[in-house]
């Protein structure tokens, strides 16, 4: 069962990996690189700004930063204790596949740092800003599924890594939001004792 899951992984990999051309790499790399997304991150935030007050937007910025650090420190624990290889140090997939950027990236690719990131800020920030941005949840999981995509194109994931990602990301965020909320009534309670 294992063995036909990861077959079809292999499958799906080639066929979404094979897409690609010339004229779209560029684009890809582009959109897969993290500190291009610095501008949309800021105004992520500035959209929070103006939703909460200054110490509950600094204590949201805490609550971020560790949920981006959570996410980032468990992608690596999963990728160097299941050590599956990425697609681009798989030997037997390596003539098969388009490698588009230069740098493989580390040996080991389960699951995608990216696509677990970008979807944990996707629902954490969607939930946090809905009652003044009903649709951008929508638009923000479109930005990671997209983000996730990216990682396949380029040839250093394969989609069970990004699937995986995007759940754990996707349970993160809405635990960091809940977090978030119960701090936020704790600091207000305490405020007011």
């Amino acid at each position: 069962m294992l063995e036909q899951l990861v077959e079809l992984d292999h499958e799906l990999f080639l066929y979404l990996n094979g897409l690609g051309s010339e004229i779209w790499d560029g684009f890809w790399l582009f959109y897969t690189d993290k500190k291009h997304w610095i501008p949309f991150y800021a105004l992520l935030a500035f959209f929070m700004y103006k939703r909460l007050s200054s110490k509950m937007f600094i204590l949201t910025l805490i609550v971020i930063v560790f949920m981006i650090t959570f996410t980032d420190q468990v992608t690596n624990l999963f990728k160097h204790g299941v050590e599956r290889l990425r697609p681009c140090h798989n030997p037997n997939l390596a003539d098969h596949m388009r490698l588009v950027k230069s740098w493989c990236g580390g040996q080991f690719g389960y699951f995608s740092g990216h696509a677990s990131n970008s979807m944990a800020v996707a629902i954490f920030t969607g939930l946090t800003l809905r009652d003044r941005y009903k649709y951008l949840i929508f638009i923000l999981i479109f930005w990671a599924a997209l983000m996730g995509y990216s990682r396949i194109y380029i040839g250093v994931h394969f989609p069970l890594d990004v699937l995986s990602g995007f759940t754990f990301g996707a349970l993160s965020g809405f635990g960091f939001y809940r977090l978030d909320k119960y701090l936020q009534k704790r600091f207000v309670y305490n405020k007011e004792d």
